[in-house]
C-alpha cells in the first residue's frame, strides 16, 4: 500500500490502522522558490525526510499595493490573474507530475486576510478593519476572487488538496470577535468551501505564528479533513486526542516548531514523539504547530518521522 492510501485511511473512521503518518514543513532558500530548482528541492526534502505527503510551499505572495492609505482605497486593490501565479503554478504542476503516483500532493494556501497583509501591510489592515470594515471588505473580496483563480488552476493541475491557513481570530489580533466574524471568516469560508468540495484531502491550519488563541470555537465549523494547530489553547494544554474530539476529525501536530525538533538531539526527539503517540488516539498525524525554522537540520525531521513510522509496527 503506498503512502497515498495510508494517509487517506486516516480519514476513514471505520478503517483500523496502526500506521502513523507524519509531515513537517520548512521554507526553502529563495533560489528554490520557482522553476525546476523549487521542484527538485521539494522532492529532495520529501525523499530525505520520509514524510507521507508533499506539501507545496506558497512563495508567490500577493501584488503589493502601497496605494492603500485610507480605508476607501481598498476598493482599488488590483485583481491578480493567472499570469501573476504562473511561477507558482509551474511548481505545482511539476510536483504533481513528480510525486502524485506515490503520495498526496497538497498546496499551501494563505487566507485572504493574510494576503491582504501582503498587499497593504498588516498594521494598516488591522487599522482599517477597526476604522471602516465595510471599505476593507471591498478589498478582501477582490483578494478572495484572485485567490480563487489560483485555487482553480491548482485543481485543474490535479492536486489532491490544500493546506488552508487562517489567521485573524487570535486573542490579541483584531480585538473583537465581531471584527473577525465580519471581515475574515466569510472570506476564509468562501475559499475553503470550494477547496473542500473539489478535493479529497485538505488540512485546516489554525495559525498562531504571532499570537495565541483564547479558544478555538470560531473554527469548529471550518471545513477541512484534518485540523492542525497548537496544543496550547488559552491557558490550557490539550492533547492531540482532545483536539481530534473537539473538531470531530483527525488531528495533525503535537510538536512545537521551535522546540525539541528544532534544537534537540535524536534521543530527545524520539522520546517526545513516543510521548505524543501514547496519548494521541487512533486518528493522528505527527507534525508541528507551524512551519519549522528554515535552518533546521533535516536529520531532525527524519528522526521524528521515522519514530512515528516505527511506532506503527509496535
Amino acid at each position: 500500500m503506498n503512502r497515498r492510501q495510508l494517509v487517506l485511511d486516516l480519514l476513514d473512521g471505520n478503517t483500523e490502522s496502526q500506521y502513523v503518518p507524519a509531515g513537517f514543513f520548512i521554507h526553502f532558500d529563495s533560489d528554490c522558490h520557482k522553476g525546476q530548482a523549487a521542484i527538485d528541492k521539494h522532492m529532495e526534502y520529501f525523499r530525505y525526510t520520509g514524510m507521507d505527503f508533499v506539501k507545496v510551499q506558497y512563495e508567490a505572495g500577493f501584488p503589493p499595493f502601497p496605494g492603500v492609505e485610507k480605508p476607501v482605497d481598498w476598493a482599488k486593490v488590483p485583481m491578480a490573474g493567472k499570469e501573476f501565479f504562473a511561477d507558482q503554478l509551474a511548481v505545482v504542476d511539476g510536483l504533481v507530475k513528480a510525486a502524485k503516483d506515490e503520495a498526496l500532493v497538497i498546496v499551501t494556501l494563505y487566507s485572504p486576510f493574510m494576503l491582504a497583509g501582503f498587499a497593504g501591510g498588516l498594521n494598516r489592515v488591522l487599522e482599517h478593519i477597526r476604522a471602516d470594515p465595510a471599505q476593507f471588505k471591498k478589498g478582501i473580496e477582490i483578494i478572495t476572487d484572485s485567490l480563487l483563480v489560483f485555487v482553480r488552476e491548482c485543481i485543474k493541475l490535479g492536486v489532491d488538496g490544500f493546506y488552508t491557513s487562517t489567521q485573524g481570530g487570535e486573542a490579541r489580533r483584531l480585538g473583537s470577535t465581531a471584527a473577525f466574524t465580519e471581515c475574515v471568516k466569510p472570506f476564509d469560508l468562501t475559499v475553503m468551501n470550494e477547496v473542500n468540495d473539489a478535493c479529497d484531502f485538505n488540512i485546516l491550519h489554525i495559525c498562531d505564528y504571532l499570537y495565541g488563541y483564547s479558544d478555538l470555537s470560531h473554527f469548529l465549523d471550518y471545513p477541512g479533513d484534518v485540523v492542525n494547530c497548537n496544543l496550547r489553547v488559552g491557558s490550557e494544554d490539550m492533547t492531540p486526542h482532545d483536539l481530534s474530539e473537539m473538531f470531530g476529525r483527525p488531528f495533525m501536530g503535537g510538536m512545537e516548531r521551535k522546540g525539541t525538533i528544532a534544537s534537540g538531539n535524536a534521543d530527545q526527539i524520539r522520546t517526545e514523539v513516543q510521548s505524543l503517540l501514547a496519548g494521541a488516539g487512533d486518528r493522528y498525524m505527527l507534525g508541528a504547530d507551524c512551519t519549522l525554522p528554515a535552518d533546521l537540520d533535516w536529520d531532525n525531521v527524519r528522526t521524528a518521522i521515522t519514530a512515528a513510522h516505527e511506532h506503527s509496527t509496535v
